[in-house]
């Protein structure tokens, strides 16, 4: 029997989590990468209480951002790149609003933004590489000079120094750290006393939860202390860096959990073609956010029979034989 006295302050319900936590003009870091565990019942949360003004910096997100930004949640983005895969090469709300101004956004490459987390992860102000150097990422800059001033916005993207150590000849950038206000983890296991095991790729997940201020983590399972413990080298933060804990099995769905589900090729469709048109994207959200009062009845909408289908094989992680298309 799973023991929860240890992280009893911080179990809490999906509304409470984000209620306490997210507030409007926050920072917020996403999870997962394109269409892998991204937090979707988290993110559904935060647009069902109308959360507005975000400032969303992530390594490589693809449905959670799309989904926050077609609500009209996020003012301004930096991120590295934004695709539903073979779904979205582009996510196409969040090309929408680049397009129309509609947001502000500033772009680093995959490796930048890795650095930028380790960076406010090492508690550092800023950190040097040589990745970047020649290329329009230093060229171009997205955010316009006037919020420079603004709360959590670097008063410059980069800087190029000469290297202190090896003549004038040799550049070096410097990329500002990043410290969000808040973090959104999905992971497949909390363990009773708080400690997350993330199974499979964790992308900037760790830094990123490091970084924060706060990290809410929604999970499949709270399992015991001897689960965690039997393989110790498998836990990926320890409890002290968590602030919320919710159980909400499928919380990453349509995206997918590795060992527990298989992204969701029927739903993504779905929205695939609502997201390309203002009006079908406005019904979507009404059906699929707005329309329902809770994950659970989230849940009960996708159905039985797709949770079914896209169930993984515990070995391999995935579902074999899923219809992809």
């Amino acid at each position: 029997m799973t023991d929860y006295s240890e992280i009893e302050d911080k179990l809490m319900s999906l509304p409470q989590a984000i209620q306490r936590f997210v507030k409007n003009g926050a920072q917020i870091s996403l999870c997962g990468f394109t269409i892998t565990r991204n937090p979707m019942a988290a993110i559904y949360e935060i647009i069902r209480q109308g959360i507005k003004d975000i400032h969303l910096v992530c390594h490589s997100n693809g449905q959670g951002l799309d989904v926050l930004i077609g609500a009209g949640c996020v003012k301004r983005v930096e991120i590295a790149y934004a695709g539903n895969g073979r779904y979205a090469p582009t996510c196409f709300r969040f090309k929408r609003a680049i397009q129309g101004g509609l947001i502000q956004f500033e772009d680093y490459s995959n490796y930048q933004m890795s650095l930028r987390f380790q960076a406010g992860a090492q508690g550092i102000p800023f950190i040097p590489t040589k990745s970047g150097l020649g290329t329009d990422i230093l060229r171009k800059e997205g955010f316009p000079r006037e919020i420079r001033t603004e709360r959590k916005v670097a008063s410059k993207k980069y800087a190029v120094i000469h290297n202190p150590f090896n003549g004038e000849n040799d550049e070096v950038i410097l990329l500002p750290a990043l410290n969000p206000d808040v973090m959104l983890l999905h992971a497949q296991y909390v363990g009773e006393d708080g400690t997350v095991r993330i199974k499979g790729l964790s992308f900037a997940d760790i830094e990123q939860a490091k970084a924060a201020d706060t990290v809410i983590v929604t999970c499949e399972e709270i399992v015991s202390r001897a689960f965690i413990r039997s393989d110790p080298d498998q836990n990926s933060l320890p409890g002290f860096f968590v602030d919320a804990v919710v159980k909400i099995p499928h919380g990453a769905h349509p995206t997918s959990c590795f060992t527990f589900y298989d992204y969701d090729p029927g739903h993504l469709n779905l929205y695939k073609r609502a997201a390309q048109d203002d009006a079908a994207f406005a019904a979507y959200l009404r059906e699929w956010v707005y329309g329902v009062s809770s994950h659970e009845e989230y849940l009960e909408k996708v159905g039985k029979a797709t949770l079914s289908q896209i169930k993984a094989d515990k070995v391999l992680g995935y579902a074999p034989g899923l219809d992809r298309k």
